[in-house]
């Protein structure tokens, strides 16, 4: 069970290993990407070429037909990656048990966007973790966790292909234990969990009030999507990649804007590399400056006058 990219390498790794799924659920075709088309998930198409034959996607996965489908396939694993919530009565159709990949070392950050989480909190090191399902979303019993460092400068959209890739190793090493007989399990500590929300637009503007690392790693960890954004007059900009650098003004103050482009931070500053008007293409410094009109002494919005 998935829907975007990142569950693709497990579906892949798992057929080419001779454990194909009897079904393959997803999401629903939807209209996607700029012009709106209708476009099957990333799994479905997987799927598709690999041969799978039975193809699910409820738009609900609480609908009794969905339900009683589940119920009458009898797997044995139910393998879950960038999915739903499922409730009970589906986890539950499966002989063995239904494990969930999720891109953190549980129980640090439970929720929708570790892989975020991590980057903008600056941490230095992440990893994946498979675990029984439980009706409380996150919590259940650990069956394995693989570590993997998170480099200084490296990006949301880096992190999560590295995660992926890792993501489908112990997926399939999971599923082989299974299928081996019982596993051994561990709990998990409450008291060490962090939450790990989903991503609004709010959570994405950039807090020049921060310090220099503070606001490099809220960017890093927003790029490429959805992007951490601040305002310039009445344009918004959204901001890719930036180094810290040592400098000092206002928080926001636009330090050096001549082929190159230094905003001042709560201490420090950052250099930033890429940006982009929002709705168009991401350029470079030189690129972006030879079109759009910065100057230096002026501001971009601090997040706490927004």
């Amino acid at each position: 069970m998935g829907t975007p990219e990142f569950a693709v390498p497990s579906l892949t790794k798992l057929v080419a290993a001779d454990f194909s799924p009897v079904a393959v659920v997803t999401g629903p075709d939807r209209p996607r990407g700029r012009g709106r088309r209708i476009a099957q998930t990333p799994v479905k198409q997987q799927a598709k070429r690999l041969g799978v034959s039975d193809i699910l996607q409820p738009e609900s996965v609480g609908d009794p037909a969905f339900v009683q489908r589940m119920l009458e396939l009898r797997p044995d694993v139910i393998v879950v990656v960038a999915f739903r919530i499922l409730p009970v009565a589906v986890f539950g159709s499966a002989r063995i048990g239904a494990f969930n990949l999720h891109a953190s070392l549980l129980p640090r950050w439970r929720g929708a966007a570790p892989i975020h989480r991590a980057i903008m909190a600056g941490d230095s090191q992440t990893g994946v973790t498979t675990f029984f399902l439980r009706k409380k979303v996150d919590t259940g019993s650990i069956i394995l966790r693989w570590p993997l460092s998170i480099g200084p400068n490296e990006t949301y959209g880096e992190l999560h292909d590295r995660l992926s890739e890792l993501g489908s190793e112990v997926v399939l090493e999971t599923v082989r234990r299974l299928a081996a007989g019982p596993v051994e399990t561990i709990d998990q500590d409450d008291t060490l969990a962090t939450a790990a929300p989903k991503i609004f637009r709010s959570d994405c503007r950039i807090p020049w009030h921060k310090s220099a690392a503070a606001v490099h790693n809220h960017c890093r960890g927003l790029s490429p999507h959805p992007g951490a954004w601040t305002r310039h007059n009445e344009t918004t900009l959204k901001i890719q990649l930036t180094r810290p650098v040592h400098a000092a003004g206002a928080p926001g103050e636009i330090l050096v804007a001549d082929g190159k482009l230094t905003v001042a931070c709560g201490r420090g500053a950052v250099e930033i590399q890429s940006l982009q008007q929002e709705g168009r293409r991401q350029l470079s410094v030189a690129d972006f400056l030879r079109g759009y009109e910065l100057r230096k002494g002026e501001q971009l919005h601090a997040a706490e006058t927004l």
